[in-house]
């Protein structure tokens, strides 16, 4: 897809920090839709549902979500939380005038949509995750959880107890590493030693096939080095501070919920989804993480059909 066919930019002042919004739809006011990108990600990462969605009768809104491309970038870690990422999405929602809304989340953007329905309820409508299953909240902080079951060298785990190490590394190698991560049909292979991304950002021979052009890559290569990665990395450093903040809110999401999962995702599917999310609507596709850049035919029919179903209802 060329870039310049995916929406202009423009910045607009939330909850104390300003976001770069790709709109599309405007003639659609009144049926709204929120994609939320996941790591290391960008709004354009759902290029290929936005004229769909648009299609369907959808006011389409793209954030890059603080840390990304050219929003802001705090420096406080704990601006990263569920509180203030779902805060710019409350505020953005009130920016154009909405209610509640419709919001999809793909990666770590499905974490904030499941934290922000948690949160604020009565602010969103249905829910369409993709590749992260609602993570359920457990008696132990996640990040010292993690610890325990996959040790220091785990992404997460690493992110969080050596702050900057991993960051340093992916900012001295961001084509390669962006290159490297962005792959399709990747054979299995057994776990290696040391901590994976900072494996695969000095490695010079990918495995698989390319996700996307060299062109649409340039588009997310470009937005790294501008931003560079602590900002998106600071909300995986915040991830026991979630657990602390998501403590007394009511564990059960009651919205209708769509979850799509890729058979090839090396991320865990949740077999207690429904107990979490009674409304939940489960389709597979055969495809790897990135599941709506790889599968974006399958993606949006899943998607604009569910929704159909949802307002025949």
């Amino acid at each position: 897809m060329n870039p310049s066919d995916f929406p202009q930019p423009v910045r607009i002042p939330v909850n104390g920090v300003e976001l770069e919004v790709f709109e599309a739809g405007r003639h659609n006011a009144g049926n709204p839709i929120v994609l939320c990108h996941g790591w290391p990600e960008h709004a354009y990462s759902w290029r290929y549902q936005v004229p769909a969605l648009v299609a369907a009768g959808y006011h389409v809104i793209v954030p890059n979500q603080r840390g990304y491309g050219n929003s802001s970038r705090p420096t406080d870690v704990a601006s990263y939380d569920i509180e203030h990422l779902s805060g710019d999405l409350i505020a953005l929602l009130d920016h154009y005038g909405y209610e509640d809304a419709t919001f999809a989340g793909h990666d770590w953007g499905a974490f904030v949509v499941w934290g922000l329905t948690l949160l604020h309820p009565d602010r969103v409508n249905k829910v369409i995750a993709l590749s992260l299953p609602y993570q359920e909240r457990g008696e132990k902080p996640w990040i010292e959880f993690m610890e325990e079951l996959l040790g220091g060298d785990y992404y997460f785990v690493h992110f969080n107890r050596q702050p900057g190490v991993a960051d340093a590394v992916l900012e001295e190698n961001t084509v390669q590493f962006l290159r490297n991560m962005f792959r399709t049909n990747e054979p299995l292979r057994e776990p290696e030693p040391g901590m994976a991304f900072m494996n695969l950002a000095r490695t010079e021979t990918p495995l698989g096939e390319p996700l996307m052009s060299e062109r649409e890559l340039a588009v997310f290569v470009s937005a790294f080095e501008t931003s560079g990665f602590t900002g998106s990395i600071n909300w995986y450093r915040n991830l026991d501070r979630n657990w602390r903040l998501l403590a007394d809110v009511n564990p059960i999401i009651h919205q209708p919920t769509l979850m799509i999962c890729g058979d090839r995702d090396a991320i865990p599917r949740a077999d207690n989804l429904t107990q979490f999310v009674p409304n939940a609507e489960v389709i597979n596709l055969d495809c790897g993480h990135w599941i709506q850049q790889e599968r974006p035919i399958e993606t949006n029919q899943a998607i604009v059909n569910w929704l159909e179903r949802q307002d025949a209802t």
